[in-house]
This record gives C-alpha cells, sequence and structure tokens, in this order.
C-alpha cells in the first residue's frame, strides 16, 4: 500500500511527465470511494484516488484520467468527459477512460429448509416464526451460513 506522501509524489511525477506542467494541489486517497478510480474536486482543484485501486497495474492510467480533468479545467477548455478536448489529450497521454472493475464483495448467503426438506438460499436473514415454506407451507428452519469462497 502506498502512503499519501507517496501518492502525493506519484502525481506531480506524472504530471510533469505526461502534461509538461506542475501539479500545484493535493491528491489523496478517499476510502469511501467504491466503483470509481478517483475523482477530481472543482471547488478545491484537489484529486482523490481509491485506495483499492493503487496497487493495480491500471492505477497509472486513472492518475492521467484525473490529471486530464484538472488540467483542462485550469486552462479553462473542456475537461468533462464528452468534451473533444478531454477525449483528445485523454487518448494522447494514454490515460484510461474507464476505471477497472473490482471484484465484488463476497455476500453472506444464509441457508433454510422447511419441514419437508426444501431448501431456501437467501442473502438476508430474516425471523423463521414469521414465515412459511413457499413451496408446501411448512415451517422453516436456520441452517448455516454458506462457505461461498
Amino acid at each position: 500500500m502506498i502512503t499519501q506522501q507517496q501518492l502525493q509524489f506519484y502525481v506531480v511525477q506524472i504530471s510533469k511527465q505526461y502534461f509538461n506542467r506542475p501539479f500545484n494541489h493535493s491528491a489523496r486517497f478517499n476510502k469511501r470511494l467504491k466503483t470509481t478510480g478517483g475523482r477530481y474536486l472543482l471547488r478545491t482543484h484537489d484529486l482523490e484516488f481509491n485506495p483499492q485501486m493503487a496497487n493495480l497495474p491500471e492505477f497509472e492510467g486513472i492518475v492521467k484520467h484525473e490529471l486530464v480533468h484538472y488540467h483542462l479545467h485550469l486552462q479553462q477548455k473542456g475537461f468533462q468527459h464528452n468534451d473533444a478536448t478531454f477525449k483528445q489529450l485523454l487518448s494522447a497521454v494514454g490515460g484510461s477512460r474507464y476505471a477497472p472493475r473490482l471484484s465484488q464483495v463476497p455476500r453472506h448467503l444464509w441457508r433454510y429448509r422447511c419441514e419437508n426438506d426444501h431448501q431456501i438460499m437467501r442473502q438476508r436473514r430474516f425471523s423463521e416464526n414469521r414465515y412459511r415454506c413457499g413451496q408446501c407451507g411448512a415451517q422453516i428452519f436456520f441452517v448455516g451460513e454458506v462457505d461461498n469462497r
């Protein structure tokens, strides 16, 4: 895992190398980012990155993508995804258009069984006293958690 200081240095380095422009604001990790690789904050001009993607080989492309937003916004050019200037600069520096999908977080699966051995699988637990089997109407019993590793 890279630290905040290493991230800041890495972003400054990428900015100089590929954009020939300085990066004068802060870059940091934000653990609340789940499905996106990073984001550019318009008001503060800071960059935030998903720490789960920091060790992926595509992370350099994610940094370039956010730096394209950063530099185009500061130059008062079209910095949104659908702008032609954004698309041209992104392809020129080799940034990634989309963040890679992270593997899904493993979900719990709960197994229930009725008196007549009908099996019921659920993602959420429920009170067995309040429900009956949908196939036969028999009482339901909790069996346990399914090991889905």
